[in-house]
C-alpha cells in the first residue's frame, strides 16, 4: 500500500513539475511580447472560436484584425501560444527574406504524417540540400517539355466535360471534380512519370486529400492533440491515420509503377526521353555523393504530390468562377486568345502562353483574392526588429497572405475582380511583399511555374471551346474552407456555351 501511494505521489509531483515548468516559460514568453499590440486576453486568445468558424468567419477576423490594428503588427494567442501576426509589406519582407529565420510554425510540424521530412517541413542544413538537389527539376528548360503531356490530359479534361454538358441538357454542373482530377493526372503523368489516368476512371484520392488537410488544421487549434498518442487515441486521429494510409498506399504505388517503369526502360534509351519530377531526382540521386535515403525520397514526392495538387486545384477552380462573375473580364480573355489561337483544337505551346498577357493579369488577380495558401508561418531563431518593434526568438510570426492582399491600404476595392490591377504602370509604385501568393525569400515555393503552366494551359483549353457562366453571382456567397488551402467547401456550378 505504501509502495502504491509513494508511486502515486510521484506521479503528481511529476505532473505537477511540468505543469509549473510550462507556466514559467509561458510566463517568459509573454514577457518578452507584452511590449507588441494585444488582441484579446494573454494565454486564452481566440483558438476556442476560432474552432467554431467557418472559412469565411476565419478570413472576416483575420481581415478585422487588421483593420483593427493598423500599424500593422498585433499579437494574438492561439492554442495557447503567443503569435505575431503581420500585415503591411515592409515588415513582411524583413520575415521572408531572412536566411536565419527559415525554420516553419507548428502548423508544418502537424503536416509531417502527410509530408515526413520533405522540402515544405525540413529546415537548416537538411533544407538547404533538399532545395539545392531539387531545384535543377524546376528549371525552365524542364517545365517546356511538360507542356505537351499537360496538353494532352487536358483534351481529356475537355472530353469528360463535353460528355457531362450533354448529358446534363444545359444545365450547370459541378466544376470542382473535373478540374481536380485533370490537375492530379497532369501532376501525376509529368512530375510523377506515371500515367495513372485518373480521370478516366472513379477513385476518391482527391477526397482523401482534402481530408487530410481539414482533419490537419482542426489539429491544430486544439492543444492537447499536438500530442501524438493522444491524437491518435481520438476518432479525428483514427480517422486521419484512415485517410493518411490511403494516400500513403496511391504514393506506394506511384513509387512501384515508376521503379518497375524505369527498370523495363534501362535498356531502351529512347523510351526514357520523357522525364518528370520523380525522374530526375532519382537520376540525381544515383550521381551525387550525399544521395537522399527511400524515406527521404517519398517524403519529396509526398510533398510535391500534396503541394501541386490542392493549390493549383484551388487557383483553377477560382479563376474559373470569377471570369464566370465578370463577363466583361472573360470577353477580354476571348479576344486574346481569338488573336494568338485561331484554331480551337491547337494543343497551347510555350511560345503562345507566353503572348497572352492578359490571362496571366486574370490568373495573379485570382490569386490576390483567393490565395491558395491563405496563411504562413515562421518560428524565429533570431530577433528581428520591425518599425518600433523587437520580435523576439522562439516565437511564431504568421503572415496571412489572405488578409495582406485584401488590405484596402494596397489594393483600392479590394474585393473587385480587376485584372488591370497588375498592368505594368499599375504596379510599378507597389512593393513585391503586398502580392505573396507564392511566398517570397529564400522559402518561396520552389514548383511555382509548374502551377502557373498546368493553369494557363488548363484555362486556354476551356476558353477556348466555351463561354462560361458561374451560378453563384458574388464570392462571398461561396461556402469556403480556410484550413491549409483556400478552397470552396461546396459545389461550383457553372453554365457552359460553346463559342
Amino acid at each position: 500500500m505504501d509502495i502504491i501511494f509513494l508511486t502515486l505521489c510521484t506521479l503528481c509531483m511529476v505532473v505537477i513539475l511540468q505543469i509549473l515548468r510550462m507556466m514559467h516559460r509561458q510566463y517568459v514568453t509573454w514577457s518578452k511580447v507584452r511590449h507588441l499590440p494585444q488582441n484579446g486576453y494573454p494565454f486564452i486568445g481566440s483558438s476556442l472560436a476560432l474552432i467554431k468558424m467557418s472559412g469565411q468567419e476565419r478570413l472576416q477576423w483575420c481581415l478585422s484584425l487588421m483593420n483593427s490594428f493598423k500599424e500593422g503588427i498585433v499579437l494574438e494567442w492561439i492554442a495557447g501560444m503567443p503569435v505575431i501576426f503581420i500585415f503591411k509589406p515592409e515588415f513582411v519582407q524583413p520575415i521572408l527574406t531572412s536566411t536565419a529565420n527559415i525554420d516553419k510554425g507548428i502548423s508544418y510540424r502537424l503536416m509531417k504524417p502527410m509530408l515526413g521530412e520533405g522540402l515544405i517541413t525540413s529546415t537548416g542544413t537538411q533544407w538547404v540540400h533538399d532545395r539545392k538537389f531539387i531545384a535543377p527539376t524546376f528549371h525552365t528548360s524542364i517545365l517546356n517539355k511538360y507542356i505537351m503531356t499537360t496538353s494532352e490530359k487536358t483534351t481529356i479534361l475537355i472530353k469528360c466535360l463535353e460528355r457531362e454538358i450533354e448529358r446534363n441538357s444545359g444545365n450547370a454542373i459541378d466544376i470542382v471534380p473535373f478540374v481536380g482530377k485533370v490537375i492530379l493526372d497532369i501532376t501525376c503523368d509529368t512530375a510523377m512519370g506515371v500515367n495513372l489516368r485518373i480521370q478516366e476512371a472513379e477513385n476518391e484520392i482527391e477526397s482523401v486529400i482534402d481530408r487530410m488537410f481539414q482533419l490537419t488544421f482542426e489539429r491544430l487549434l486544439q492543444p492537447w492533440f499536438w500530442i501524438d498518442w493522444l491524437y491518435y487515441l481520438s476518432s479525428s486521429g483514427r480517422e486521419f491515420k484512415s485517410v493518411l494510409n490511403k494516400f500513403q498506399k496511391f504514393s506506394n504505388e506511384i513509387m512501384r509503377k515508376k521503379k518497375a517503369l524505369r527498370q523495363s526502360q534501362s535498356n531502351h534509351v529512347s523510351a526514357r526521353k520523357k522525364k518528370g519530377f520523380l525522374d530526375l531526382l532519382l537520376d540525381e540521386n544515383e550521381k551525387t555523393d550525399n544521395p537522399l535515403s527511400d524515406d527521404q525520397l517519398q517524403a519529396q514526392v509526398h510533398t510535391f504530390l500534396l503541394a501541386a495538387y490542392d493549390t493549383t486545384a484551388a487557383a483553377t477552380l477560382w479563376t474559373i468562377f470569377l471570369l464566370g462573375n465578370n463577363l466583361e473580364h472573360q470577353e477580354k480573355l476571348h479576344e486574346e486568345l481569338e488573336k494568338y489561337s485561331q484554331d480551337a483544337e491547337t494543343l497551347a505551346d510555350g511560345t503562345k502562353l507566353s503572348q497572352l498577357k492578359y490571362l496571366d493579369r486574370v490568373i495573379k488577380e485570382a490569386l490576390r483574392l483567393f490565395s491558395a495558401v491563405p496563411v504562413i508561418t515562421r518560428y524565429l531563431t533570431e530577433d528581428v526588429k520591425i518599425g518600433d518593434y523587437i520580435l523576439p526568438q522562439n516565437v511564431e510570426v504568421a503572415l496571412p497572405i489572405a488578409a495582406i492582399h485584401q488590405n484596402p491600404e494596397l489594393w483600392p476595392e479590394p474585393t473587385k475582380f480587376d485584372p488591370d490591377r497588375f498592368l505594368p504602370e499599375n504596379s510599378r509604385h507597389r512593393s513585391s511583399y503586398a502580392y505573396i501568393p507564392f511566398s517570397g525569400g529564400p522559402r518561396n515555393c520552389i514548383g511555382q511555374k509548374f502551377a502557373l503552366l498546368s493553369m494557363k494551359i488548363v484555362l486556354t483549353a476551356i476558353f477556348r471551346k466555351w463561354r462560361v457562366k458561374s451560378v453563384k453571382t458574388r464570392f462571398d456567397t461561396i461556402r469556403t474552407t480556410i484550413s491549409i488551402t483556400y478552397r470552396p467547401d461546396e459545389e461550383v456550378f457553372v453554365y457552359f456555351t460553346p463559342k
